[in-house]
């Protein structure tokens, strides 16, 4: 990694692989859109008493899961890349049905400018797989959930 640094190379990795994502979400949502579907499916149920649905995505490239999203739902978006944000916003424009809330440039490991209790659903597809501490990120997610209502 320090050589991939100090030559450039991360930098550009960091740049074109949002391209890349971007790209390739298109086949794949292709091909899982009837697992995807499944998926969320269930995702009305944890609609607060009095509010829209808030979901935090984990590592959300560039938005690959909001045609699945439930009509309404306030996203807000976490990626440690901050170049998916180009390619996150137009995929935002091509799901109107979503309220965009905000972009947060962080790892899943370290969600500190979430605040606590403070979303509904937490969405780690195609992430974990690529994390440092797995256990953390859990932990983190755990942390953003708003308690279940008895």
């Amino acid at each position: 990694m320090y050589i991939a640094e100090v030559t450039g190379l991360l930098s550009f990795y960091k740049r074109v692989f949002p391209l890349l994502i971007y790209t390739f979400t298109y086949k794949y949502n292709d091909k899982m859109n009837d697992s995807k579907r499944e998926l969320f499916r269930n995702l009305e149920k944890f609609y607060p008493p009095k509010g829209s649905l808030r979901i935090l995505e984990v590592g959300c490239g560039s938005g690959a899961n909001f045609e699945h999203y439930p009509t309404g739902c306030k996203i807000t978006c976490t990626d440690p890349n901050p170049h998916f944000q180009k390619y996150l916003k137009k995929t935002m424009a091509k799901n109107d049905h979503l309220v965009y809330d905000s972009f947060i440039v962080a790892s899943g490991e370290n969600l500190k400018a979430v605040e606590d209790n403070s979303v509904d659903v937490v969405v780690c597809t195609l992430v974990l797989c690529s994390v440092n501490d797995t256990p953390k990120v859990l932990q983190e997610a755990k942390r953003v959930l708003r308690p279940v209502s008895s």
